[in-house]
């Protein structure tokens, strides 16, 4: 079994998608015998009082102390964390050899390089785990609007995309942006996972929707997720609208952060009786969230080639899920959706409100997303890195 030094350069670990990732990858690969090191932020959650588990976190120092967050998106002062991240990184390789380095997104891959050619006797070998696309999230999160600079960053990211003795991809529409970049053509699609252990022994719905006192009778759609526009919140609230205006027995269940844009519409709307915010939502607590639910909602399309893992823990929890048409959801769900017929927030009303009226369908194609979810467990992506590490490793 290998030494893997995993870079993570955000801020581990808070509730979203990208740390999940590292997270339950990291666990799954420890379970393998693999001994696992993350290098990250100052910031971020201790896994310890959460997980039963070995993994040893190092941070870097806390020298920009006033930087404090959490959410996704591009911010210049990360520019200085990663400076922090790679003479961390460095100094850990250097002390305890590592035989893989596993670099997390763009910035990890990049710090990953750096680290393995200043060490290049060593003989470390780098994993490039990519999340999505750099320039597409970025252009997202209205950091890029086009011109010289997104062409200057389309161009590095490309290069970025050949870093690495194999890279690895969490969705099969950024996996195909990458091949068509990488010479070597080393790149496999490592689906997202769900640990269904999470989901054994949890209440009854109708207990759960108590515990939560959600309004009776009510059908609950809930979204958990990064309440950020690159996640699709726009179409998520025009969709409520849409909704909301026809069918008052529905309630919305919306767990993330940064929540402010979320208060805003539901004040702005008067929506206070029917959606509930909660915030923060803590992974951990997840299950119990969506047992007290009936839909779950994804309305993330595929401008920035991300995979979606709420969708897995929506199937884990038995809910159909309202989506897009997308490549990676079919991947996941198949006939466990309600797809939405046009990529806009009527297109995804009209996905969720196909379910609500028809609640033998909700049960029907819950069925499925939860048979469907045993295909997806983190011990087979674990399995799936192992395969790498020993394809470069030997």
């Amino acid at each position: 079994m290998a030494n893997i030094l995993v870079i993570a350069p955000t801020p581990f670990f808070a509730d979203r998608g990208t740390h999940i990732r590292i997270l339950e990858e990291a666990l799954a690969l420890e379970k393998l015998g693999h001994t696992i090191q993350i290098v990250t932020y100052h910031i971020g959650r201790d896994i310890d009082a959460e997980v039963k588990t070995k993994i040893d976190v190092r941070r870097i120092h806390r020298l920009i102390f006033w930087y404090k967050k959490l959410e996704a998106g591009p911010d210049w002062q990360k520019i200085i964390l990663d400076l922090m991240l790679i003479r961390k990184a460095f100094y850990l390789a250097r002390k305890y050899n590592p035989d893989i380095i596993h670099g997390h997104l763009h910035e990890g891959v990049i710090i990953g390089w750096i680290v393995k050619k200043l060490l290049s006797w060593k003989k470390i070998k780098l994993v490039a785990d990519f999340h999505g696309s750099l320039t597409k999230e970025m252009v997202s999160h209205n950091y890029l609007q086009g011109g010289i600079l997104k062409s200057c960053f389309g161009m590095l990211e490309k290069i970025i995309d050949n870093m690495g003795d194999y890279a690895i991809s969490s969705s099969g529409e950024n996996s195909e942006e990458i091949l068509e970049a990488r010479k070597d053509k080393k790149i496999k699609t490592v689906l997202d996972g769900v640990n269904l252990d999470y989901y054994k022994k949890l209440p009854t719905k109708e207990e759960s929707k108590k515990e939560l006192e959600i309004p009776e009778g009510k059908i609950v759609a809930t979204y958990a997720g990064a309440l950020v526009p690159n996640k699709g919140t726009q179409y998520l609230f025009e969709a409520i609208k849409i909704i909301l205006q026809k069918n008052k027995n529905v309630f919305f269940l919306i767990g993330g952060f940064p929540i402010e844009e979320a208060e805003d519409f539901v004040k702005k709307n008067n929506f206070s009786q029917n959606i509930r915010l909660i915030h923060p939502l803590n992974y951990f607590d997840l299950p119990k969230i969506l047992n007290a639910s009936d839909i779950g909602i994804d309305p993330k399309d595929s401008s920035v080639r991300q995979a979606s893992g709420k969708i897995l823990q929506y199937m884990a929890a038995e809910l159909p899920v309202a989506c897009f048409d997308r490549k990676n959801n079919r991947e996941y769900l198949e006939k466990g959706a309600e797809y939405a017929k046009e990529l806009s927030g009527k297109g995804l009303a009209g996905a969720i409100l196909n379910l609500v009226k028809n609640p033998e369908e909700i049960k029907r194609k819950g069925l499925i997303s939860k048979k469907r979810a045993e295909l997806f467990s983190w011990e087979k992506s674990a399995k799936d890195i192992d395969k790498i590490y020993k394809i470069i490793y030997n």
